[in-house]
């Protein structure tokens, strides 16, 4: 039987490779319905990336709505927006299968969706399969693009050269691309070559350029240097400042500790965001202020948001309480999610996770267990995350029976989060306490677990309950033989 059961568990092919941070991840739910009868008041509501827009698109046409290539490019454009990007690859194949016209942009477009969807390989398949007369300058550079995003540094400085050659490569937009690459690659000394190397060749470098230029000698503390290239990127005329670059400079010099460096480029900052109605901006200066310690401005500026924009997300409540619990106003954080649990219509885990999260860091589980209990009483589901957060909490203060309990839970509720995986050594953890205190509880708790974690600590959990209960171990033996797992270790 033990044999079996662990046959089922351990071959399951089902795709677990996502991993999410435990606060940051939210199960799909249901939107508030949409009025407007237009395609994409149809679309938006359907988030869940594995249900198939082709069908909603099929049926506009089968209702005799009109449809044209400049409104399924805007709906194109909103998806990718939202990171939606299977369903923006979904409507861009529909379209192209259509008779539609396709321009140049749209493959370009659709290439960078293969590669964010289906990878490289299948991204240079599109590229190679396309006639040559529409492999212009848009082409390679979302072939570029697709390359970057890999990490790939020899295939993209191979492809820059290629283009170069053929005189295409000149946009700021691609030299981005290799700043972007050098970025995320570690390799922030050679940012400063391809800045240059961008005005040697006569391309004007944005606001994006000099930006990367900028974290590229803070990263490596140079902030002498860092000041030098903003200076010269406010001296361009072309140039429009914008309050991102000046928020990159002020957390730089909150990381050196330097605070009253910080606080003109956050004064720079808040000049350019109160002209505007940006959240993400006022979002920015809440968090900076937090990592100063300064309650009174991040009171003032989610004050101030709330006035300039219309409505409060959940990202900016995020923001907000994650900033708070930063600072230790627990119970200020409370306040604020009593606040928005009375205005949202779309109740999304990560928000109450960040109390969560923060009591137990503070090794107050007791409190965080009982805040998560209070949301379960409204009526309301938690993600595996919320159970999951409680029972590490439990675990680090060595109440394994609670953290046991509270794994279950957190099993029970898979389906919120199909990509959760609980922590391996979470796992291992409550399988030495049931082998040492609940023998009986073991195969059941193994059974739960769909998620592929430990084989060995789970095949010795189970075979030390099974010797302790006199139960047959061959059958298991066999499967840990077969799984390439020593029964001595």
């Amino acid at each position: 039987m033990a044999s079996k059961l662990f046959s089922t568990i351990f071959n399951n092919k089902r795709n677990f490779t996502k991993t999410n941070l435990e606060i940051f991840t939210r199960a799909y739910r249901a939107v508030k319905p949409v009025a407007r009868n237009n395609l994409y008041s149809r679309i938006s509501p359907l988030g869940d990336p594995d249900v198939s827009l082709t069908p909603v698109l099929d049926q506009w046409v089968l209702e005799g709505q009109k449809i044209s290539e400049l409104e399924l490019q805007r709906i194109i454009r909103q998806l990718r927006s939202r990171k939606r990007f299977k369903h923006a690859l979904q409507v861009s194949e529909w379209m192209s299968g259509q008779g539609l016209a396709f321009s140049v942009r749209d493959h370009a477009v659709q290439l960078d969706l293969i590669g964010k969807v289906r990878g490289l390989e299948s991204a240079e398949t599109y590229f190679n399969s396309l006639n040559d007369e529409d492999k212009v300058d848009k082409l390679y550079g979302a072939l570029l693009n697709c390359y970057v995003r890999e990490g790939l540094v020899d295939e993209s400085l191979s492809l820059m050269q290629k283009m170069k050659e053929m005189g295409s490569f000149g946009s700021a937009l691609n030299y981005n691309g290799i700043m972007c690459l050098y970025t995320n690659t570690g390799q922030h000394e050679k940012i400063p070559d391809v800045l240059l190397d961008m005005k040697e060749n006569g391309v004007s470098p944005d606001n994006f350029s000099y930006r990367i230029c900028i974290n590229s000698y803070g990263a490596r503390s140079e902030l002498s240097s860092m000041e030098n290239v903003l200076q010269e990127m406010e001296s361009q005329s072309h140039i429009s400042m914008d309050w991102g670059t000046y928020s990159t400079v002020a957390n730089y010099y909150i990381i050196a500790g330097l605070k009253e460096k910080a606080i003109i480029y956050l004064k720079k900052c808040e000049d350019i965001v109160s002209k505007s109605k940006d959240a993400l901006g006022y979002n920015h200066l809440i968090s900076h202020y937090a990592s100063l310690g300064n309650k009174d401005e991040m009171m003032k500026f989610w004050g101030l948001q709330k006035i300039k924009c219309k409505k409060q997300l959940n990202r900016d409540y995020i923001t907000m309480l994650g900033s708070l619990v930063k600072i230790g106003e627990l119970e200020e954080a409370e306040k604020m999610l009593a606040e928005w649990e009375s205005s949202c219509y779309c109740y999304d885990f990560r928000v109450p996770n960040i109390i969560l999260l923060g009591y137990s860091q503070k090794g107050m589980i007791e409190k965080a267990d009982a805040v998560l209990k209070e949301i379960v009483k409204k009526g309301k589901t938690p993600t595996p995350n919320s159970w999951s957060i409680i029972a590490v909490g439990y675990a680090d203060k060595n109440n394994m029976e609670k953290a046991f309990e509270c794994m279950k839970e957190a099993l029970a509720v898979h389906e919120e989060n199909k990509f959760w995986r609980p922590k391996p050594s979470l796992v291992s953890s409550i399988l030495d306490w049931l082998g040492d205190n609940r023998d009986e509880e073991v195969e059941a708790f193994v059974s739960s677990l769909t998620i592929k974690v430990q084989k060995r600590n789970m095949y010795h959990a189970l075979t030390e309950a099974h010797i302790r209960s006199g139960q047959e171990v061959d059958g298991l033996l066999e499967s840990m033989k077969a799984d390439d797992i020593d029964e001595d270790k």
